[in-house]
């Protein structure tokens, strides 16, 4: 349906793009040990976990950077259990050396979590099992290692989802999604990964288990110890397993672009939309103007969403669950995108949205998350980049928006802001190409958003994690009580410091 002037075309495969390497400038402290020591370590290693899955020297290239290839670091060895038995005999032994160790999952995050200088750094590739998925109860049980992709596989067999989602569903393991709290495009109506994670397992920094599994809904027999897992990056123990929350597939989508005139007419489409659709709004991702035309400049190949440019662009996606809404009618027509076609006409006719398109294929519909999930890749179109992964309260999306734009650029006048946000839920990811050549700029434009966020009530950080990234952050914004309690968790806990150390607490 078209309301306006309105583009097409189809899904563009996204490319990597391989930027050089450079040394990342964070520092770890690495344990001294002695040839003796070293030698019995690497052996007892061996031992456990056999010849092929601990890898020393040329062995731990893969291991030795982030996604981006734009951080390094040099294991001390890494290892690949195969079960939560040998996790649990991998961190005994490392408590006994002294030795750090780094859990690592697939290795997509964005804060430097994962940086292991001088540390066993635990792989977690091998735990790939989907234990069982249980479809009256709707959950599923899972190692830390299954991949994303798989597990939306596994479950899209039983006519359900695991709603969680977002660009790096190919490679992101759940270990990292949980270790993270990951969030993602459907946090509007499902929540974070912390909302969809009914119980866990973990190794913790002693090596013992702690079996948290079950598949309640409702316990109160103490502190949630799930809850102080998840999110903490490994800093407290190792995720090992899962208990997932599964939902009924939608039987259709209603997914369309829509320009509004603003952030705030945005959020007031979909409060509109959630009281048309019962809740039933899946996504609301805004892209601003100039991020249309750094896509454009990314992707040659693809076409913009209207023909003529607009400030604020929303992708919606809405989610029919019941057959009412999602069995096409005699005319071939789909009765939840007939409904949000007529909500988008009406809107569209007294002014409240400027322009909009509805998908008809599923063609159409990819196209429209292609352009949203290819951010991680525009924004790497050019160097240096400025961003920022922060929230705030939605009804004051729309304020941090100019008063971070106000800010760089009387920093730097040129600066090039390509900001997107999950708006649904108040998470802006900020994306800034600086002309001024400066890392000091650079630093106080982060600031300067992180500033602005945490003075609308936000957080400096929404759902990437801290890692050492945010460290800086955490020392200035988080409130010191609260930092006091993490210090005294994490020396109760793990009193030797092994458990991915330097990470999260300044």
């Amino acid at each position: 349906m078209r309301l306006g002037k309105t583009g097409g075309g189809e899904r563009q495969e996204q490319k990597q793009d391989n930027r050089p390497l450079a040394k990342s400038s964070f520092v770890t402290q690495s344990p001294v040990m002695n040839n003796t020591s070293n030698s019995d370590l690497i052996e007892t290693l061996t031992r456990i976990l056999g010849p092929n899955y601990v890898l020393t020297d040329e062995g731990m290239e893969p291991w030795r950077q982030d996604w981006s290839g734009m951080v390094q670091w040099v294991p001390h060895v890494v290892v690949r259990p195969a079960n939560t038995e040998e996790v649990s005999a991998v961190v005994q032994l490392a408590n006994q050396f002294a030795v750090p160790i780094v859990p690592i999952s697939g290795n997509t995050g964005l804060v430097k979590g994962g940086c292991a200088d001088g540390a066993i750094m635990l792989s977690l590739d091998r735990l790939t099992a989907i234990r069982e998925i249980r479809p009256e109860a709707r959950v599923a049980v899972v190692e830390a290692g299954v991949i994303l992709s798989n597990l939306h596989d596994a479950a899209e067999v039983h006519d359900l989802i695991f709603p969680l989602m977002f660009g790096a569903r190919g490679s992101a393991r759940i270990g990292g999604c949980l270790s993270t709290n990951a969030g993602g495009s459907n946090v509007v109506r499902y929540g974070s990964t912390r909302h969809l994670c009914l119980g866990i397992e973990a190794v913790m920094p002693n090596g013992e288990v702690m079996d948290l599994m079950g598949a309640l809904h409702k316990d109160n027999s103490g502190y949630d110890l799930r809850d102080l897992m998840i999110g903490a990056e490994g800093t407290l123990g190792i995720i090992t397993a899962a208990t997932l929350k599964l939902f009924p597939k939608p039987k259709a989508y209603a997914t369309a672009m829509v320009a509004a005139q603003s952030v705030d007419q945005a959020l007031d489409l979909l409060n509109i939309l959630q009281s048309e659709t019962g809740g039933s709004v899946e996504a609301f991702e805004y892209m601003p103007g100039r991020y249309i035309e750094a896509h454009m400049a990314r992707f040659p190949e693809a076409r913009a969403p209207f023909d003529e440019p607009h400030d604020v662009n929303i992708l919606v996606e809405v989610g029919a669950v019941s057959a009412r809404d999602a069995t096409p009618g005699p005319d071939g027509d789909v009765p939840i995108v007939t409904h949000l076609e007529n909500v988008l006409m009406r809107l569209f006719e007294t002014g409240a949205v400027l322009d909009a398109v509805v998908a008809k294929s599923d063609a159409q519909r990819a196209e429209m998350w292609a352009r949203r999930e290819a951010a991680a890749e525009v924004s790497r179109l050019r160097d240096p980049i400025v961003d920022n992964d922060i929230a705030v309260p939605v009804d004051r999306m729309q304020t941090l928006i100019e008063r971070i734009e106000m800010r760089a650029k009387a920093l730097d006048p040129d600066i090039f802001i390509m900001s997107v946000a999950h708006l649904g839920d108040g998470n802006l990811h900020f994306s800034g190409w600086p002309e001024v050549d400066d890392p000091n700029v650079h630093r106080a434009i982060q600031e300067a958003v992180e500033e602005e966020t945490i003075a609308l009530g936000g957080s400096f950080s929404a759902e990437h994690g801290v890692g050492l990234s945010k460290l800086p952050a955490m020392a200035r914004f988080k409130d010191p009580v609260a930092l006091d309690v993490m210090r005294s968790i994490k020396k109760a806990l793990d009193p030797n410091g092994i458990m991915n150390p330097g990470k999260v607490l300044p």
